[in-house]
């Protein structure tokens, strides 16, 4: 979604907040623990209230967006925010600096609910919620949906969830239809669920050992065409 919103002429900044760094792989920095400056070293200087340079750790990508990586440091950082005053705003001061150098800044979260998460929802306007065609995944959404409001509550009154993505669709099968449907009914009142969803695909499958996007490796397939609808989606939001 970051590199359809920049073919749509937007400057996008990509933040991979996730130890794994699979976003960081994905777009050909194969080994994401190597690099030497990453997300946790930046958030690390806002910490020690450290001076961060312009452009500090930002990586490039031949497809137009930026790049600020995350890598397995990240976790570390988790256990030792646990003793840092406004511990949960941390990110929020990083994303404060760089802001408006970009229109858009994508955060990619870990699957969990750790302090990283909570930094990233504390400084973000919506949340993209993306939810695998599969029972268990669509089960852990309540606890996800609870804390987003907390967070709301509690420290960044104008987060909404700007909706939920439904990926890996089969559209072939009933259960991908019943997934869809125990969704709308379950959540459906309170959030929206995106018209668009991304179809399940080998060739989409095939991108995070490529080093490129869904774009650039299959350009007229159905997954860069939803991926095409979801941001011009998107776009229409942010008018």
């Amino acid at each position: 979604m970051g590199i359809g919103l920049a073919k749509q002429g937007k400057k996008v900044l990509l933040i991979d907040a996730d130890a794994q760094g699979s976003l960081t792989a994905s777009l050909g920095f194969t080994e994401p623990d190597k690099l030497e400056v990453t997300l946790a070293n930046a958030m690390e200087k806002v910490i020690n209230d450290e001076e961060i340079e312009p452009g500090y750790g930002i990586l490039k990508h031949d497809e137009g967006i930026d790049l600020m990586p995350g890598n397995i440091e990240l976790s570390g950082l988790e256990v030792s925010l646990v003793n840092v005053m406004s511990r949960e705003v941390m990110m929020r001061s990083y994303v404060e600096m760089v802001k408006g150098q970009y229109d858009y800044i994508l955060i990619d979260c870990m699957p969990s609910l750790g302090m990283i998460t909570i930094n990233a929802f504390a400084c973000a306007d919506s949340i993209l919620i993306p939810v695998q065609a599969a029972y268990l995944p669509v089960k852990g959404l309540q606890q996800l949906i609870k804390t987003i409001g907390k967070v709301k509550r509690q420290i960044n009154p104008k987060l909404e969830i700007e909706g939920i993505l439904l990926t890996m669709v089969d559209s072939r099968t009933n259960y991908a239809r019943d997934i869809s449907a125990m969704l709308k009914e379950a959540y459906g009142s309170r959030v929206r669920i995106f018209a668009n969803a991304i179809p399940i695909s080998v060739r989409a499958a095939e991108i995070s050992a490529e080093g490129v996007s869904i774009y650039e490796h299959d350009p007229k397939g159905k997954v860069a065409s939803a991926y095409d609808s979801l941001t011009k989606e998107v776009l229409a939001d942010g008018q």
